[in-house]
């Protein structure tokens, strides 16, 4: 296993993405150190962001929006957007290997891995058009 090297900041930076449900940009998590009392740089945050994911403690989401989010589950999930006020969920179902097989194929890729991004209406989003 690779080193760690934990400082304070890190700490902080990696038990707010732990505690976090949301999936949090690294702006959302700068405000979460601040309302915790911590006073970290934008830097500071944003190092200790690429370090986490490095280390491979968290996971780095690039899922279309123009900020990167990101995810302390490091288990093998999927996720899903709503279009229309951006939440982020995760779906436990796996990537069927019959699309991965088919992707291999087509491309003539040997597959790795698979993380699939799902876009729709989210429950709060829908109830809200529908009343």
């Amino acid at each position: 296993m690779k080193s760690l090297n934990l400082t304070s900041q890190r700490q902080a930076v990696y038990d707010i993405v732990l505690n976090s449900h949301d999936h949090p940009t690294a702006a959302e998590v700068m405000n979460r150190l601040v309302e915790q009392g911590h006073s970290l740089a934008y830097g500071t945050v944003y190092n200790s962001l690429r370090y986490l994911s490095d280390k491979q403690m968290i996971r780095e989401l690039k899922l279309g929006e123009a900020a990167s989010r990101y995810d302390a589950r490091m288990d093998d999930h999927q996720h899903i957007i709503c279009e229309v006020c951006g939440a982020v969920d995760e779906v436990m179902n796996q990537v069927p290997r019959e699309w991965m097989n088919t992707v291999a194929k087509d491309t003539g890729y040997t597959i790795g891995h698979a993380h699939v991004v799902f876009g729709g209406v989210c429950p709060n989003c829908k109830n809200k058009k529908n009343n």
